[in-house]
């Protein structure tokens, strides 16, 4: 009998999925890479990555790929791509989950939007200032 083989994740990536699962509850492993998120969102040619390679990255665990896409920033949460879904997969949900554990990463994450540098405050994306508000308004 062969021993069975066990992948290890670096901390990072081990805290971040923990993170997702934590914030979003969404299921990666249901969706079977059909493209109709991607095909239906309105901001797919503005991506880097689609919709459905995210879903496939997060199914790998592979966060920093998705650090470096812009996908997640472009999304515009309009949720087209959950209601196409057949699987029913919230991936609006998981693109705003992305979002807030790169914000928690960030050194601004936790900043009152008065404190923040105008240089800093100018290269944030908008959405990353709208999910903060959401979050930490009072």
């Amino acid at each position: 009998m062969e021993p069975k083989v066990s992948i290890k994740l670096p901390a990072k990536d081990a805290a971040r999925v923990e993170r997702f699962a934590e914030i979003t509850g969404v299921n990666v492993f249901a969706c079977y890479q059909c493209g109709n998120c991607s095909a239906s969102c309105p901001a797919t040619e503005f991506m880097d990555v689609p919709p459905h390679q995210v879903m496939r990255y997060l199914q790998l665990e592979m966060f920093d790929e998705i650090v470096k896409a812009n996908t997640c920033w472009i999304c515009a949460a309009c949720i087209t791509c959950t209601a196409k879904c057949p699987r029913g997969i919230d991936i609006a949900k998981a693109m705003e989950g992305l979002r807030q554990i790169f914000l928690e990463e960030q050194e601004f994450a936790r900043y009152n939007i008065f404190d923040i540098k105008k240089k800093v405050l100018e290269k944030l994306p908008q959405i990353a200032l709208v999910g903060n508000f959401r979050k930490n308004i009072l």
